[in-house]
């Protein structure tokens, strides 16, 4: 790998190895797609920071698992912040995009001016994989647990996985030249290859070192393992926030930077692009489930049966005699 090889940078993921550490990892900016997905929505800035944390960390787990069609991570509590949902949508074929939306639901009143993770309260962190017609869809859930959205999903691997996972993440409303402010988030995921993950120590009490009996990445790694992890994790440590989200230092020149004496070694770099799923024919399945009587129901003043997008704010204006399982016909005409 060469440090003068440049690649895109913005709304990116691209794929490296650390061949003497046994160590895969992505290297990730959204630039544009994160504009994307908060624009949709009028959020206040604690909120949007966690969406963006939420979705950089998207990112840079779709990336890692072949996907067929969907992960979902979503974050539910008790907290001012009820929600926070992404899809990662992967690429539907070789060559093309894979695609990311988010949205939160919050109480706005019940925000306060403490650190966005303080929004949450108490509740779980989930990871769910649809892999579409024909397959079982998975769940994990981890406690909410750490100081961040990432140390959330460490957890989630450490615990559901055994796969010792660390993320180190930047993101952020940014000012350059020329350009209006926008947010921008990038951020380094490392992951300890698989085989590590039946080497998981015999911990005493309830069974990991972390919160509450958790595992933690440095429970399931011993011996040589521990030692190339640890190295790993000492030299991500020395990465800087404008290396994450400056604008001129490409993802190749920044895993030279950190981890030269690791031996990495880049794969081909994925583009990611905000997209919806929504659509009206969607909107009418849903409803397929319900009489003319529940339509009624749902009629507003005008006559018309509505439905809006919670993640790219799409609305659905339908004609209430066409929808529903007595419905006269399949569209509007």
């Amino acid at each position: 790998m060469t440090t003068g090889m440049k690649l895109a940078w913005d709304d990116t993921v691209l794929p490296f190895q650390l061949d003497r550490s046994d160590i895969r990892g992505r290297v990730a900016r959204l630039d544009g797609v994160l504009d994307g997905i908060l624009k949709q929505h009028d959020y206040p800035p604690v909120v949007e920071a966690l969406v963006a944390e939420m979705s950089v960390l998207t990112a840079l787990i779709g990336e890692t698992i072949k996907l067929r069609w969907k992960l979902s991570l979503q974050v539910q509590t008790n907290g001012p912040v009820r929600m926070i949902a992404t899809d990662f949508y992967g690429p539907q074929e070789d060559g093309t995009p894979a695609r990311i939306r988010a949205y939160a639901s919050f109480d706005a009143d019940r925000l306060t001016d403490a650190t966005p993770m303080e929004q949450l309260g108490e509740g779980y962190f989930a990871v769910l994989l649809d892999q579409g017609e024909g397959t079982t869809p998975y769940q994990g859930i981890t406690p909410l647990h750490g100081k961040t959205l990432a140390n959330c999903a460490e957890a989630y691997f450490a615990q559901s996985e055994q796969l010792p996972t660390r993320f180190e993440l930047s993101f952020g409303r940014v000012t350059e030249p020329g350009k209006p402010e926008h947010w921008r988030a990038g951020g380094v995921m490392l992951q300890h290859m698989p085989k590590a993950s039946p080497f998981a120590k015999e911990l005493p009490g309830e069974g990991g070192s972390g919160a509450g009996g958790l595992l933690q990445a440095s429970d399931l790694v011993e011996g040589d393992e521990e030692e190339n992890w640890s190295r790993a994790n000492i030299l991500l440590n020395t990465v800087e926030e404008m290396e994450l989200i400056g604008p001129n230092l490409p993802p190749t020149d920044l895993l030279v930077r950190l981890f030269h004496e690791e031996q990495p070694r880049v794969f081909d770099a994925l583009p990611v692009r905000f997209g919806c799923s929504c659509s009206e024919a969607k909107v009418r399945q849903s409803l397929s489930i319900y009489s003319a009587r529940d339509i009624e129901k749902m009629t507003t003043d005008d006559g018309r049966v509505t439905a809006d997008c919670q993640f790219c704010g799409a609305h659905y204006d339908l004609d209430p005699k066409t929808v529903g399982f007595e419905a006269e016909s399949a569209s509007d005409g």
